[in-house]
């Protein structure tokens, strides 16, 4: 998994109107934490990811960007 998907979860987030902190709070973590994975500073952990898809109601695959359909298949 390249880097693509740290400039993906950055657009998601926008598209859909939310802060760095409000991500963070629905993660229960800190804003600068969260900034870190967008800057891709720090890897997001798996259970990161799932929490974001859920937040975000996307695929993971979309989020990772192993797909451009944001249809989640679960």
């Amino acid at each position: 998994m390249g880097n693509e998907y740290i400039e993906r979860i950055a657009k998601i987030r926008k598209e859909q109107g939310y802060s760095q902190k409000d991500i963070a709070e629905k993660l229960n973590t800190t804003q600068q934490q969260y900034a870190k994975y967008e800057n891709g500073v720090q890897e997001i952990p798996a259970r990161r990811l799932i929490e974001l898809a859920k937040i975000f109601d996307v695929s993971i695959d979309y989020i990772v960007c192993l797909t451009d359909d944001k249809t989640k298949k679960w």
